[in-house]
């Protein structure tokens, strides 16, 4: 939740009107719980999407998430069809055996990708996307690692520019 590359996603959603719910998984921070490979972290998710649901009931709902989050988000959000939109940061892809949940998926996404992403750069994330259904976007960030460690900007750029396009509301 509190991840430069969480934050800065936030903040570029934020500036676009979208109103912003970071939480963390069970067992990270403060949270409780303990780690559960992903079974119990997509409860997380939809527990966090009915929290939104609940507290803005009129706006569209974007998921995204970081990592792990991103393939948690995706998981949740391609089933879900009150989902408008998915954001996937830093996609882990060598950790995603299965990946047919990806491409029978028509929600709008957007993907960013470090070049030199060491779970998945620029070439296995290029190869994923360009196989997938449409609506789906990409950018690969020149230079970034997993972290986009010195090119944040990139990566708030990219999120507010596909942000401002508004992808869920052709949803």
């Amino acid at each position: 939740m509190h991840f430069k590359v969480v934050f800065r996603a936030a903040k570029a959603l934020q500036q676009s009107g979208v109103a912003v719910l970071r939480f963390n998984f069970r067992g990270v921070g403060r949270s409780e719980g303990a780690h559960d490979d992903g079974r119990g972290e997509q409860d997380d998710v939809r527990a966090a999407l009915a929290d939104v649901r609940r507290r803005f009931p009129p706006l569209p709902v974007v998921l995204g998430g970081f990592s792990f989050g991103a393939s948690m988000a995706l998981r949740v959000g391609c089933a879900d069809a009150g989902v408008g939109a998915l954001l996937a940061l830093g996609l882990p892809l060598l950790t995603i055996t299965d990946r047919a949940f990806l491409e029978s998926c028509r929600v709008p996404r957007l993907f960013v990708q470090g070049e030199h992403d060491q779970f998945g750069g620029a070439g296995p994330i290029r190869e994923l996307v360009d196989r997938l259904p449409e609506p789906r976007a990409l950018v690969i960030v020149p230079g970034a690692d997993h972290f986009f460690g010195g090119h944040l900007d990139e990566l708030q750029q990219a999120v507010a520019s596909w942000a401002a396009q508004r992808p869920w509301a052709a949803a």
